[in-house]
């Protein structure tokens, strides 16, 4: 009876142990392939055949569409370079050089992945309308009040990712090429 009552318990405890592991990998994002660069993350292989069954679960779950590996590769940022998570109440700034890509994007949504609700109907940004300065670098202002220049309002709401796509890019192809792309760093520069 003891062996019978204790083989129960452990498969209990394994198989909670096994769940709690697969719903926070679920829903914290963590998939193996990952590529950071200063604050950004993406999974260049969710987009092709070699996606691993958890970034494959998380998508299925999301029901977000990945761009193919050899179309581009999409960057995620839940929180500043020093570490400071998303709040919309604040002010961030995107800054720096951009990598090499035929078109890109960025995007603010809410943590449910829907975009954020303003007065202006402003949700992103593209590689053609955004304003740079002489030397080819930019500056994004990511705040609830309107700022001079390229500015991205958060609608006051708590919390944001931002997300920045990039068409027709080399990174995240092969291996070689991972590391190389520059991506605009991101300063928090006030907060209530």
């Amino acid at each position: 009876m003891r062996l019978l009552v204790g083989s129960f318990f452990t498969l209990l405890l394994a198989a909670a142990v096994g769940l709690s592991a697969t719903w926070v990998t679920l829903t914290r994002g963590v998939a193996f392939g990952a590529l950071t660069i200063g604050a950004w993350t993406a999974w260049p292989k969710s987009g092709s055949q070699e996606i691993d069954p958890y970034a494959h679960a998380s998508i299925s779950r999301d029901g977000e569409l990945p761009i193919g590996i050899g179309d581009g590769v999409s960057f995620y940022a839940r929180a500043d370079n020093a570490g400071h998570r998303f709040d919309g109440r604040c002010t961030f700034v995107l800054s720096g050089m951009t990598p090499p890509a035929r078109y890109w994007t960025v995007t603010l949504y809410n943590l449910n992945g829907g975009l954020v609700a303003n007065a202006i109907h402003r949700y992103g940004f593209t590689s053609e309308e955004i304003v740079r300065e002489s030397n080819g670098r930019l500056t994004i202002t990511v705040a609830p009040q309107a700022r001079p220049g390229n500015w991205l309002p958060t609608g006051g709401i708590e919390n944001f990712v931002l997300v920045w796509r990039l068409y027709d890019t080399p990174i995240g192809v092969a291996t070689t090429t991972m590391q190389e792309g520059p991506m605009p760093a991101i300063a928090r520069k006030g907060c209530p």
